[in-house]
This record gives structure tokens, C-alpha cells and sequence, in this order.
């Protein structure tokens, strides 16, 4: 699956936002603490994956129940379901001047029930013309997901013919549904309730 740039002028996936606050002094005090010891965009961009999906417990694996959807929120208060890692990163990302979007699979249960939309964050490195989907959630059950500009290392592949879906846009902000289920959580139980299942038709730029 080739990404697709929602929007054309890759400066948007450098900009500020509402979800995406890269300009906030936490995210900013923790890009400046990464690159201290990671000089280079690449090896920023790997040790920034490394924290968040490690230091930044996912809250369904934890226990957590604080639903947090802005990155600067992420990062102070450490939790996190899939949606809020990716944002964090793609903040990060940003923080040092790199090219992060934000981007969706459709994953389904083994016989095609219990559909939901998984969370990935996108980076254009510099000297790169293709972005590189990687995948911070969370390291658990088996699961050993790395920083890869090559082949991807993703929780899960798509399976097409159980209902999965790889959506090709790369979004500058939390798609609406996704940020809108976060929005609207009290907790993350009410946030398990209301998780997309799926996104709506792909309207290509």
C-alpha cells in the first residue's frame, strides 16, 4: 500500500495543531532530551519511537483509565491507547523539523468479528521519498515492533479477506472519528465501548 498525502504540501505534517502540539514546552523539553543524545534525524527519529512505545505505558495494557488525545498530555502524563501514542510521536517528530502523519488500518479478529481502526504514525525522513508507517503501541503479548525505514514492523498485518483494511491517507490530525472518540470518553472502559470500527469512504486529494 503506497501512503497518499492528504494534503499536498508537506508542510502540513510539520505545522502545530490541536492534537499534534509540538509546539507545547513538554514536548519540546522531551524532543530537546532525545536529541541531546541522538544527533541526526534518523537516529532522533529511532530513539523517539523507543520512548514512546516504551516509557509510555498503552492504558489498555496498563489499566489505566485517563483518556488523553493531545500529545503534550501523552507525554506529561504517560498513558495512552494507540490513537494518543501515535499522536505523541508524530509530535516529537515535528519538534525536529521531520515530516510525521498520521494514519489507519482496519484490523479484525481472527474470524472477522470485532473490527476496530489501529493507529499508526508516518515519517518522512530527510534524503527519503517514500514515508515509512511505524507502529509505537506497545510492546506486549509476543509482540516486538522496531523502527523500520525497510520492511514494516507493524502489531498486526491487514487481512483483507476477514474485512481489514490498510486506509492510504497520511492526516496531519487524528482522523474525526478517531478524535472524536476521544473526545468524548469519560474513561478509558467508555472509551472501549466507542472505538471506531471502521473509517469512513477514502476521498483521495
Amino acid at each position: 500500500m503506497e501512503p497518499i498525502q492528504q494534503d499536498p504540501d508537506v508542510d502540513a505534517y510539520l505545522s502545530a495543531g490541536e492534537a499534534v502540539d509540538h509546539e507545547h514546552p513538554v514536548v519540546r523539553e522531551t524532543a530537546d532530551r532525545l536529541s541531546a543524545g541522538h544527533p541526526g534525524a534518523y537516529a532522533y527519529a529511532e530513539a523517539a519511537f523507543a520512548y514512546v512505545r516504551d516509557e509510555i505505558p498503552h492504558s489498555m495494557d496498563s489499566g489505566d483509565p485517563r483518556v488523553t488525545w493531545r500529545a503534550s498530555d501523552v507525554l506529561e502524563l504517560r498513558t495512552g491507547i494507540c490513537y494518543a501514542k501515535t499522536v505523541a510521536y508524530a509530535a516529537l517528530l515535528r519538534a525536529r523539523g521531520i515530516p510525521a502523519a498520521l494514519c489507519y488500518q482496519r484490523l479484525t479478529g481472527d474470524d472477522g468479528s470485532h473490527p476496530v481502526v489501529h493507529g499508526l504514525t508516518a515519517v518522512l525522513l530527510p534524503g527519503e521519498r517514500t514515508w515509512a508507517r511505524q507502529d509505537p503501541r506497545g510492546n506486549a503479548r509476543g509482540v516486538d515492533t522496531r523502527f523500520s525505514l525497510g520492511p514494516e514492523s507493524l502489531v498486526r498485518t491487514v487481512r483483507p479477506e476477514l474485512g481489514g483494511v490498510d486506509y492510504p491517507l497520511l492526516h496531519a490530525e487524528p482522523h474525526p472519528a478517531v478524535l472524536a472518540a476521544l473526545r468524548a470518553a469519560r474513561d478509558r472502559a467508555h472509551l472501549e465501548r466507542t472505538l471506531p470500527a471502521a473509517l469512513g469512504p477514502v476521498r483521495l486529494p
